[in-house]
């Protein structure tokens, strides 16, 4: 299961399209309550951040990275993306955790290969 946390419903969509159409398992998890949700019944193994999602993109990045993560939250590959003139926000997701972190026309470019890698299970578990 791939999670993503959009700030807006367009790229919401495009995400859940993309996925659909990979057939990769992908659902929403727009704040805390919903990840604890999807960490509860799902297998996770990564997650889609907007950036522009503000404080609701960092405080998830801190549950699955922060003091009071399991290892099996660390293990949850975490890809963020924003604007590429947003440098603090990048920079701070980085700072925060995120394996990966990518300007938005990147993520977009890349979004099919980015789905169909976070929905395998890492290299230590295949």
């Amino acid at each position: 299961m791939v999670l993503y946390c959009a700030a807006d419903l367009i790229w919401a969509s495009r995400i859940k399209a993309t996925a659909d159409s990979l057939s990769v398992p992908c659902r929403p998890a727009r704040d805390l309550g919903m990840l604890e949700a999807r960490l509860s019944d799902s297998e996770v193994r990564g997650i889609l951040i907007d950036l522009e999602a503000g404080d609701r993109a960092f405080e998830l990045m801190e549950r699955l990275r922060g003091e009071a993560a399991t290892q099996r939250d660390r293990g949850i590959r975490i890809v963020a993306w924003g604007p590429h003139v947003d440098t603090d926000s990048l920079e701070l997701a980085a700072r925060a955790g995120a394996d990966e972190v990518l300007a938005r026309g990147a993520f977009d470019r890349r979004m099919s290969s980015i789905l169909t890698s976070l929905s395998q299970p890492p290299a230590s578990q295949a």
